[in-house]
């Protein structure tokens, strides 16, 4: 499984929903998979997040590569998932 980060502030109400909709999914549609996750507050690792090429949070990256920034959908979510369960 390729690695996920996702660059996530606590404030942010886009965030928080991507959070819910981790869960639930990891909940229902994938609770036999063993997805590892990466969070990384922002404001409590600045110079880590300055190091990565993003402007909006959420921002999910996959394997050190951009999938997605900004508000999510399910989809988006389900999406990032598969790529980074794909070989």
């Amino acid at each position: 499984m390729k690695k996920i980060k996702l660059f996530y502030l606590r404030s942010c109400p886009y965030c928080k929903k991507a959070l819910t909709v981790i869960e639930k999914l990891k909940e229902k549609e994938y609770k036999n998979i063993e997805i590892d996750i990466e969070m990384i507050e922002e404001s409590e690792n600045i110079e880590l997040a300055s190091s990565y090429d993003y402007y909006y949070v959420p921002a999910f990256f996959v394997d050190e590569k951009k999938e997605h920034e900004g508000i999510v959908m399910v989809a988006d979510i389900k999406r990032i998932f598969e790529k980074a369960l794909s070989e």
